[in-house]
């Protein structure tokens, strides 16, 4: 009882000694915390620090349980991660830097919010006519609709943009011999972020071999992200779909538009880290 007692005159002595430097002492560390958040929201990295807070309730529940089997194993994965997680946060740190350098770690980060119903049905429209359209001409395309998990870091890799989604101007970006005809188109909510952006391509072996690069590039960022790929075949003019990992083939612009309004009107729930790192959609 005594020794409750002790902590309890610590905490009321801590108190007596709050005064202006404590408060510029919270206010930098806030500041600090905030800047972080801007730095990772918009990429991958949420993702993987959802995965890192698991780790760390769990770590926090096995003790609470005694559970000392699983308690070590997640004590050991977590240390092995103080190593490794310079290597996976290795594109944001260097964003982060180079952003520090420019001086433009203040500038506002991208805030897409949610998409009203008219815009998604333009989205869709757009897509799926310019689709519609490649197949019939035998035009290669990749484009990527962004959802939940953030593309900064191969919007990053490609002509940024940031116009008004029109039929006509991705008609315009991928017509061959054009500045734009090679890599992919980012989408977020109705606005073209950036055009001839490189996506990392899928190693699945089981992928068939009559698929080419587009293909490939549309599996790899559906199985790196939640996103929406719509691809068209410049051989063969076949429109496919790619999402999680799982390419769907053989579609018509109808069928496209159906799929795609299934897709972007899958609404997540709202969450802690929704509200501080993401959006819904």
């Amino acid at each position: 009882m005594e020794q409750y007692w002790q902590q309890g005159l610590e905490y009321f002595k801590a108190i007596l000694r709050f005064d202006l430097t404590s408060i510029i002492d919270i206010m930098i560390v806030a500041l600090v915390f905030y800047m972080l958040i801007k730095l990772i929201r918009g990429t991958r990295a949420v993702q993987l620090i959802k995965g890192l807070v698991i780790l760390i309730v769990a770590t926090s529940l096995t003790s609470i349980f005694n559970l000392y089997t699983i308690n070590w194993l997640l004590k050991q994965a977590m240390t092995a991660l103080v190593v490794a997680l310079p290597i996976v946060f290795q594109p944001e740190l260097r964003r982060g830097l180079e952003k520090l350098g420019r001086g433009s770690i203040f500038t506002p980060a991208f805030s897409p919010g949610t998409m009203e119903k008219e815009e998604q049905e333009k989205l869709i429209s757009a897509v799926a006519h310019t689709a519609g359209y490649f197949s019939k001409k035998k035009i290669g395309a990749l484009i990527v609709i962004e959802r939940e998990t953030g593309l900064e870091e191969f919007v990053d890799t490609g002509i940024k943009i940031d116009g008004v989604l029109t039929s006509e101007f991705l008609v315009n970006a991928f017509f061959p011999n054009t500045p734009f005809h090679d890599g992919a188109v980012i989408l977020r909510g109705n606005r073209v972020v950036a055009a001839t952006c490189f996506l990392p391509l899928s190693e699945n072996p089981d992928i068939p071999g009559d698929l080419g690069t587009r293909h490939r590039a549309a599996l790899g960022i559906s199985e790196t992200s939640d996103a929406v790929t719509v691809v068209v075949s410049e051989e063969t003019g076949i429109i496919s779909l790619a999402v999680e990992g799982v390419l769907t083939r053989d579609l018509d612009e109808t069928l496209l538009r159906e799929k795609l309004a299934q897709l972007l009107s899958n609404k997540p729930g709202r969450s802690l880290f929704t509200l501080l790192f993401g959006r819904e959609q």
